[in-house]
């Protein structure tokens, strides 16, 4: 095989090939064919494990890895009889691990005997695409699954009981658990570890021997927690306070049971602390990958990257996410925000949850997300933050091997006896407040009280599956419940006929699936719900199996039929594109829904039907797990080689990605080099440099003056402030400075003294008439926007959108920047987006070609620098360093001065080194100044 030509290949949507089946290598050629898998006639059935397909080089390359069979594929006989031409449809081979096919290119490739090859792809290298994994899913896809696998959620999927006469515990798999369900999204040598606690209490003294039996037989690594801290997390953190405000509850009363408790979080942390003790323990080496599940471990990720900062982790949020304006009021806000923002991805089931959390990121934390090649991110101190939305699916082949037992196959045959000649409604919910069974109740009595003809032919099952936690609101909804059935079959049941079943006990799961098989509709309309699979479960059992079928002695493939109602406010509602959508907060709404439903004819129905199970069928679990792997693996790959530093303490704790020649600048060094040094250039940020963001007063102290005349005083230091502030500003501020140097405006203007005059770049005469058409259409946006404001400068009008909403203000920033762009295309202006600010100046100014011109000028003047100095903080400074890098990179210097471009603040930056804040560059200036004066600095 030439391996080497055939990397030159990779994926595609669709490929043809024609393959003769006469004459010895083309005999050959088709015997391996269908030796991978394929043969003429029909598709063959999918294999286990699928063989490379390695067919002989023909054109001077070679074929490879054509993927697993899936449906779509045939074999048919050519017109003249002598040929078969194999169809791949939606095939996506592997040719090569660094490309793939996208577009059309049709390519003929003839060998030295009688064959063609017809192929239609179009070859692009995909080496950046990171695919270096030889896995394979059933479509043929390179995806890239981790080797080794840490699953970590509140609970494991064991069921545990006790054996009280022998004193022993009995654990079994839990098959209804989606974290035992993902096993199968992963190949057979992917090793997987479960990290979380058991549903029952062990005994101390147990827990040692229990652990180990658990890590050898189940490959489970139990946390336990004792039942105090068990209680204080799970009932009291979670379900209190986070659960509930999660599915966008207010926590309004003033009942003691609404008001923040923190030694409930105190608890939710230390649970956390032990969790991640757990991972610890049971990662082998920095190559796991950690996949963390829900709410209950929103700090996990800050704890494991406290103590492995390049440990690969995923978060996957199971539950809804509310929007800012509710999440806000949570007193830990930030503490959990920035707690997941340390994972490397993030998945949510909608995007509709994953725009929420955007936004509170943007507006709690200051953090703005982008598009970067089809992905959401967020840049976190230098790290990138994939944002993943991926809805969850369900294990059918689990669903299907139940439906085929016989104890299911009875319970049917038992439950269409019982409602022969009714349509059946079936609502099956946990009992709990935001399910909405109520309001569904009221509104099959509206149906009942308006639609006469259907009283006695229609019937709702509701199913209530027990409570996780048994709080006073659970108790309420539950009575609530009781008391509407009781009075809806009081009024409209008669005899033989009970509107209303309610089924509040826990049933076994052939008598759940018997139901979602008998229902005619299934009907969800819960008030606020994560992903809810109820669902898809119904509409795979509506869809049945070849072994029912043939129990009920029905031989010809039966039209399946389903009908959904949804609420919108569930995270499958968007993907179930043919359900009946209803506002579970309007009555009349959900009564029109059933109404609807009730009358739909059967074409419809199986329309939709048909739409539902495709979706489903196609996005199952095994789909979502290899799904979000790959996208973690992807998501590692980017920060992986970074160099982090970390920071902070406790809750506060992060890491930063910097430079690896990133590094705090030593105050005793810089004075050591200015000492034996002749000729210096002192380049000074203002706002946030030598005088705080924070301060309310920005005009310089007298003991900055004095230092800033103190540099100037030494013939041998050239010192400039370089600052976006205008001239007269800065003029006014600094008139008592005589030899020192301004540059305002970001470098638009230039003076070297205060005697010398001022120079501009461009020149003095520039056209600003364009500052009169920009300006109106600032003032029309600052009229639209609430908090926004103009500055206006000589050379740059900035529209400035700081004290507006945060969102609404990026929004019409960005809309301004475009309007601006498009209405500037001629001019030599440059419109440029900043923090909070659009600004529009001429092309050519920038803090960095300020910096060369006067580095030119002094060469030009013969002053041969030997030390250069320049601090900043902002964004318009990284323009500066690297200027001053590359001018003092160039081979035109005999010999190159020291430089020490420092950033104020510890964050990812172009400058080498780092000093802490403003009141440490004072320092420095002062250090600075006793060397000059003769003194020794105080270090």
């Amino acid at each position: 095989m030439m391996k080497s030509e055939g990397q030159k290949w990779g994926h595609n949507r669709t490929m043809a090939l024609a393959v003769p089946t006469h004459g010895d290598r083309g005999g050959k050629m088709f015997k391996e064919l269908r030796q991978a898998g394929f043969a003429s006639g029909h598709p063959p059935a999918p294999p286990q494990s699928t063989p490379p397909l390695a067919i002989s080089p023909v054109g001077g390359f070679a074929l490879r890895n054509c993927g697993r069979w899936r449906p779509g594929r045939r074999i048919e006989k050519g017109g003249d009889g002598d040929e078969e031409r194999l169809h791949l449809c939606d095939l996506t081979p592997a040719f090569g691990e660094n490309c793939f096919f996208e577009s059309i290119l049709e390519i003929h490739l003839v060998s030295e005997f009688s064959f063609s090859t017809i192929m239609s792809f179009n070859a692009i290298d995909s080496s950046s695409l990171g695919v270096t994994s030889d896995n394979e899913d059933s479509d043929g896809l390179l995806i890239p699954l981790p080797a080794r696998l840490i699953i970590v959620a509140n609970f494991l999927p064991l069921h545990a009981v006790r054996n009280h006469t022998r004193g022993e515990w009995h654990f079994e798999w839990d098959e209804d658990s989606l974290l035992l369900q993902m096993k199968d999204g992963f190949p057979s040598k992917t090793e997987i570890i479960y990290v979380g606690s058991l549903k029952v209490d062990i005994n101390v003294e147990e827990q040692e021997e229990l652990s180990q039996m658990l890590l050898e037989e189940f490959r489970c690594v139990a946390t336990f927690l004792c039942s105090h801290l068990q209680r204080s997390f799970y009932n009291g953190f979670c379900k209190r306070h986070l659960w509930p405000l999660l599915h966008y509850m207010l926590p309004i009363s003033s009942g003691q049971s609404q008001i923040f408790d923190q030694t409930l979080f105190r608890a939710y942390i230390s649970a956390n602390r032990i969790f991640a003790d757990k991972v610890m323990e049971a990662m082998n080496s920095d190559e796991d990958y950690v996949w963390i599940h829900d709410y209950h471990l929103m700090l996990l990720p800050t704890l494991l990257r406290k103590r492995l900062t390049h440990i690969k982790l995923g978060f996957f949020l199971h539950s809804s996410f509310p929007s800012s304006e509710i999440y806000k009021v949570l007193p830990v806000r930030d503490q959990l925000l920035k707690g997941l923002l340390n994972a490397d991805l993030i998945g949510f089931q909608t995007f509709e949850y994953a725009r929420h959390f955007l936004s509170c990121c943007n507006r709690l934390l200051g953090l703005d997300y982008r598009f970067k090649q089809g992905y959401i991110v967020i840049d976190y101190l230098g790290r990138i933050v994939t944002i993943n939305i991926a809805p969850v699916g369900i294990h059918i082949s689990r669903l299907e091997r139940i439906l085929n037992c016989p104890s299911t196959l009875a319970k049917i045959q038992e439950i269409e006896q019982g409602f022969k000649g009714k349509t059946i409604f079936l609502g099956v919910d946990d009992m709990d407040i935001f399910k909405g069974i109520s309001m569904k109740l009221l509104a099959f009595e509206v149906l009942l009280q308006r639609n006469d003809r259907l009283r006695g032919k229609i019937v709702l099952i509701q199913i209530a599956n027990p409570p996780r936690t048994m709080g006073k609101n659970v108790m309420e909804t539950k009575m609530e419940v009781i008391s509407l059935v009781k009075g809806i079959n009081d009024v409209y049941g008669s005899p033989g006929y009970t509107p209303v079943v309610f089924i509040d006990y826990s049933i076994s799961p052939h008598e759940k699936i018997a139901y979602y098989e008998m229902a005619d509709c299934c009907i969800i309309n819960a008030l606020r719900d994560g992903m809810n699979l109820v669902p898809y479960e119904y509409v795979v059992c509506r869809q049945g199996t070849e072994e029912m079928d043939r129990h009920c002695l029905i031989h010809e493939v039966p039209k399946r039929t389903s009908t959904l109602i949804l609420s919108e406010f569930i995270g499958c509602s968007p993907s179930l594109s043919g359900a009946i959508r209803v506002n579970p907060w309007s009555i009349q709404d959900v009564a029109d829904g059933l109404s609807r439903a009730s009358w739909m004819s059967s074409h419809e129905r199986q329309l939709h039907h048909q739409k539902h199970y495709r979706y489903i069928s196609s996005h199952d679990v095994t789909f979502w797990t290899r799904g979000f792997s790959k996208e973690l693996e992807r998501a590692c790959k980017v920060n992986a080689n970074q160099i982090y530093y970390r920071l902070g303490i406790s809750l506060s704790f992060r890491v930063v990605s910097l430079s690896p020649n990133f590094r705090k600048l030593s105050i005793s060094e810089v004075v050591s080099i200015y000492k034996r040094t002749t000729n210096r250039a002192i380049f000074l940020d203002y706002d946030g440099t030598i005088i705080p963001v924070s301060s309310a007063s920005k005009v310089p102290s007298t003991a900055l003056v004095s230092i800033l005349n103190d540099l100037c005083a030494n013939p041998g230091n050239t010192v400039f402030i370089i600052s976006g502030r205008g001239r007269t500003t800065l003029d006014e501020w600094f008139c008592s400075c005589t030899n020192l140097g301004i540059v305002s405006e970001h470098g638009y203007f230039i003076r070297w003294t205060r005697d010398s005059s001022w120079e501009s770049s461009p020149p003095f005469g520039i056209n600003f008439k364009w500052k009169n058409t920009v300006e109106l259409v600032m003032k029309s946006y600052t009229e639209a926007t609430d908090g926004a404001y103009i500055e206006s400068k000589e050379s740059a009008l900035v529209w400035n959108h700081q004290y507006a909403d945060v969102e609404f203000g990026s929004c019409q920033a960005k809309e301004l920047s475009n309007h601006l762009q498009s209405l500037l295309i001629d001019a030599p202006v440059l419109v440029h987006r900043g923090q909070n600010i659009v600004e529009v100046k001429p092309q050519g100014v920038a803090k960095g070609m300020a910096v060369e011109k006067i580095l030119k000028q002094l060469s030009a003047n013969g002053k041969l620098l030997d030390l250069i100095i320049c601090i900043g903080d902002d964004r318009s400074d990284k323009n500066m360093f690297r200027s001053l890098n590359d001018a003092v990179a160039r081979p035109s210097l005999a010999a190159p001065p020291e430089v020490f471009a420092c950033t104020v603040g510890q964050k990812p930056s172009s400058a080498k080194y780092y000093i802490e804040d403003t009141d440490e560059v004072l320092e420095l200036l002062s250090a600075i100044v006793e060397t000059q004066n003769g003194s020794a600095p105080n270090e």
